[in-house]
C-alpha cells in the first residue's frame, strides 16, 4: 500500500504544472513560436533590405551591394562608430567591477532589500528624465563642459543596475563556508577571491559586462542630454535617419554591421555560460 502511495505521488510531481489544461501547453509552444519570429524575423529582413536595389519598396530582389558601397566611401560614420565602441567597453568593465564589489557585500549586509533597491531605482526612471537630470546636475550645478566623460558616466548609471541583478543571482546563493575554509589554510584575501570566488562568479561577471557593452552601445535617450558636442554611433545614426530620407538605405546597411557586433557578443557570452562553464 505505501509503495503504490509512493509510486503515485512521484506520478503527481513528474506531471506538467499545467496538467489539468491540456491546451496550455500547445498555446505556450505556439506563443513562443510567434514571439520568436518577431523577435528575429524583422533582424532578418534587415539585413535581406540591407543588400536589396530597392529597400524601402519591401522587396529583396535584385540584390546588390552599392549600399555598403555608399557606406564605405562615406567615413563620416566610423568615428561615432570607434567612439560608442570605446565608450561601451569602458562602460561594460566598470559596470562589471562594480556589480562585483557591490554584489558580493550586498547579502550581507544589514537592510539588504532596501539597499538592493535603492541601487536598481535607475531601472524606473526613463531615460529622458535620468538624462536631463544628469545634464542639469552637471552642466548647471557643477558648471563642467560635457563630452565623452558625461556620456560614459550616464551609461554607467543605466548599466550598473542590470549588471548588478546579474551579480546577485550567484552571490545570493553564494556558500561562504567555501572563503572561512580557505582563511582557516592560511589563504589571502587575493588568493581566495581568484582560487574560488572569481570562478564561480565569473558568468555573472561576464553578463554583467556584456549587458553594461550592449546598452551603452546602443543608448540614445541619455546620449542626447549628456553628449555636449560628441557624437556617438546611436546618435550619428538617428541624425541620418531623422533629416536625410536618401540615406535611409545606407542606415539599412549601418543598423546591419551593429547586428554583426551585437550578436556575436551574445552568442559568445551564451557559450560560454552554458558550454565551457558548465564543462568545468
Amino acid at each position: 500500500m505505501n509503495i503504490q502511495i509512493n509510486d503515485r505521488l512521484s506520478v503527481r510531481r513528474v506531471q506538467p504544472q499545467w496538467s489539468y489544461w491540456p491546451m496550455w501547453s500547445r498555446l505556450a509552444q505556439w506563443g513562443g513560436i510567434v514571439s520568436i519570429f518577431l523577435i528575429y524575423f524583422p533582424l532578418a529582413w534587415l539585413a535581406l533590405m540591407s543588400i536589396s536595389q530597392q529597400p524601402l519598396s519591401g522587396i529583396p530582389l535584385p540584390f546588390t551591394v552599392e549600399n555598403y558601397a555608399s557606406l564605405a566611401s562615406d567615413t563620416r560614420w566610423m568615428a561615432p562608430f570607434g567612439v560608442s565602441v570605446v565608450i561601451a567597453a569602458i562602460v561594460g568593465m566598470a559596470s562589471a567591477a562594480a556589480a562585483t564589489l557591490v554584489g558580493r557585500n550586498l547579502p550581507l549586509a544589514k537592510n539588504s532589500t532596501r539597499k538592493l533597491l535603492i541601487c536598481v531605482i535607475p531601472l524606473f526612471v526613463p531615460g529622458m528624465s535620468m538624462g536631463a537630470a544628469l545634464f542639469i546636475f552637471f552642466r548647471a550645478i557643477l558648471g563642467l563642459k560635457l563630452g565623452y566623460w558625461s556620456i560614459v558616466v550616464g551609461h554607467f548609471v543605466w548599466a550598473f543596475p542590470f549588471g548588478l541583478l546579474i551579480v546577485l543571482v550567484l552571490t545570493s546563493r553564494f556558500d561562504h563556508r567555501l572563503i572561512e575554509a580557505a582563511n582557516d589554510l592560511g589563504a589571502s584575501k587575493w588568493q581566495t577571491f581568484r582560487d574560488i570566488e572569481f570562478p564561480i562568479l565569473r558568468p555573472a561577471i561576464v553578463g554583467a559586462g556584456l549587458f553594461g557593452f550592449l546598452l551603452s552601445f546602443t543608448e540614445v535617450l541619455r546620449t542626447i542630454f549628456l553628449r555636449g558636442t560628441s557624437t556617438t554611433m546611436p546618435i550619428y545614426n538617428w541624425t541620418m535617419a531623422s533629416s536625410q530620407q536618401s540615406q535611409v538605405p545606407i542606415i539599412f546597411a549601418l543598423a546591419t554591421i551593429v547586428l554583426l557586433v551585437t550578436l556575436p557578443l551574445l552568442a559568445g557570452f551564451f557559450w560560454f555560460l552554458y558550454v565551457k562553464v558548465d564543462r568545468s
